[in-house]
Parts: structure tokens; sequence; C-alpha cells
């Protein structure tokens, strides 16, 4: 069938209608084409490194988890994304001793998302969740330990068994929803003025008194050191006396005086004097 032309006016041409049904083609493909990108990347999903993906389908958790990386998904799932890298709450408290005292404590707690309950955590507390339970768990925790110590004992040597209790509560309460408890650090412990004086200047007494004691037992020991000392000299001195006879004090004296006699400073030797049996030496003077 030949083509016809239907003429406007002065001399304008309609384009024909195959024409019309080529342009119309390719706006159609072009339309598609945008559909198909929208629909494509609609469908792709990163998940950036440390967290996890929890996708829900009109509102409703389906249940899957999605780990680090690129994923294709269904373009009606919108996707929450959650961290499973390690987290820090810190908590400043005052918190009840064991006598009712008021004392200020700060205290950090350090944790971390459980990857395979991510999306039972979205679904029943939603992604404040620390918020929601760890953070008034970590309170509770705190002035259940605290109360059950003095407050003496937690300014001095019981810090390390606070801690382990908190953590202890924090785990069996937590770990079952989903929050895996790392660590519990005890960064500060403020006590009332009076009471804090109080347990320095005892302390205080305590170690003047280990080191008055030092002072004493090194003083017994030096004179535990001039006794035995002392009794060896007069041992010495016993046994010596007990060795000294009339006969050996004259053998001496004949000892010296051949001595004498033979020096070339000695000029006269008298030999007498029986009461000691000792020489009378005269010089040149």
């Amino acid at each position: 069938m030949p083509n016809t032309t239907i003429n406007f006016g002065a001399g304008g041409n309609m384009p024909s209608l195959p024409n019309l049904r080529g342009v119309g083609s390719k706006i159609l493909i072009l339309v598609a084409a945008i559909f198909a990108l929208i629909f494509f990347f609609s469908s792709v999903i990163s998940i950036p490194t440390g967290h996890v993906g929890i996708p829900t389908l009109f509102g409703r958790v389906t249940g899957e988890t999605l780990g680090e990386g690129i994923h294709i998904i269904n373009p009606l799932k919108a996707v929450e994304k959650l961290s499973i890298q390690t987290q820090s709450v810190k908590e400043s408290a005052n918190v009840p001793s064991n006598e009712g005292l008021i004392l200020a404590l700060d205290t950090s707690l350090l944790f971390h998302l459980d990857r395979s309950m991510a999306a039972e955590v979205y679904q029943k507390v939603g992604s404040n969740y620390a918020e929601k339970i760890v953070e008034p768990t970590l309170r509770a925790a705190i002035r259940a330990s605290t109360s059950s110590h003095t407050a003496n004992a937690l300014y001095t040597n019981a810090r390390e068994l606070v801690q382990q209790q908190i953590q202890d509560q924090l785990t069996k309460e937590l770990s079952p929803r989903g929050v895996i408890v790392e660590n519990i650090l005890l960064r500060d412990v403020q006590l009332p003025a009076m009471l804090k004086g109080s347990i320095e200047a005892k302390q205080q007494a305590e170690q003047d008194a280990l080191r008055m004691s030092f002072i004493l037992q090194k003083e017994t020991q030096e004179a535990q050191r001039k006794r035995i000392e002392a009794q060896g000299i007069a041992d010495f001195q016993k046994i010596v006396a007990q060795g000294i006879s009339p006969q050996l004090l004259e053998w001496k004296g004949i000892e010296a005086t051949e001595k004498l006699a033979t020096s070339a400073n000695s000029k006269v030797v008298v030999i007498g004097n029986p009461k000691t049996g000792l020489p009378i030496i005269l010089g040149p003077q």
C-alpha cells in the first residue's frame, strides 16, 4: 500500500505512521532500560565492614542476616545495617555500699552484638538496643555488686572482685538477648570526703607501723650481733688468762732479756729482782 501523506496548511507535512511507531519503540526501550537500571541498583545492597544487614519486607523481619560485602536482594526489601564491632558504654552513677554510704562510681562496659542473633535483636528490641537493654542492665548490675561490699573494700582491695561480679551478672543477663559482654572496667571510685580522709589516715598509720616494726627488728638484730661479738671477746680473754702462768711469764722475761742483751742500744743489764724475775736495764744515760 503506498504511503499516504497529510498536508497541513501551507505545505506542512505530518510524519508517516511507521516513523511514529519507530520513535515510540525507541522511547519505550529507553524507559525500559531506565527502569531496568533502577531495578538493578535497588536490588544491590552493600554491607560495610563490621556490620550485618537485616532485611525487612513490608515492615516484617525476614529472619535473614546479610554479612559484609555486596548482595543482590528483592528490591521490595529494606535493609537495616547493625554494627557487630566493639562498642563502649560509660556509666557514672551514685551507688550504695554495704553500710549505706553513697559512692560515685565511673564504669565502662565493652560489648558487641551477637551476629547470629542480630535479626532477633532488631525484631524484638530495635537498632537502639544499647539504650534499651544494655545501659539499664549495667546500672542494675553495678548497684547489686557494690551493695554487697563495704566502702573501704571498694576503695582499696575489692575493685577487681567488684569488676568480676558486674561482668558475670551482665553476661548472665545480656547473652541470652544477643549482646556479648567483653569486659567491664571500674575507672574511678569516689568516697565521701570524710570517709576518704579516715581511710587514708588509717592506711598511713598502717604504713608507719610497718616501718617502725622494720626498724625495731633491725635494731634487735644489731643488738644481738653486738652481744655475740662481746661474748666472743670475753671468751677469748678468759682462754688467754687461763693460759698465763708465772713460769710462762718468767720464760718470756728471759727471752726479752736475751734480746735486749744483744741489742746495740743496751749498755748494762742487771739481773735480779726476785719478785718478778725480770731484768733491770740501765741505759747509756
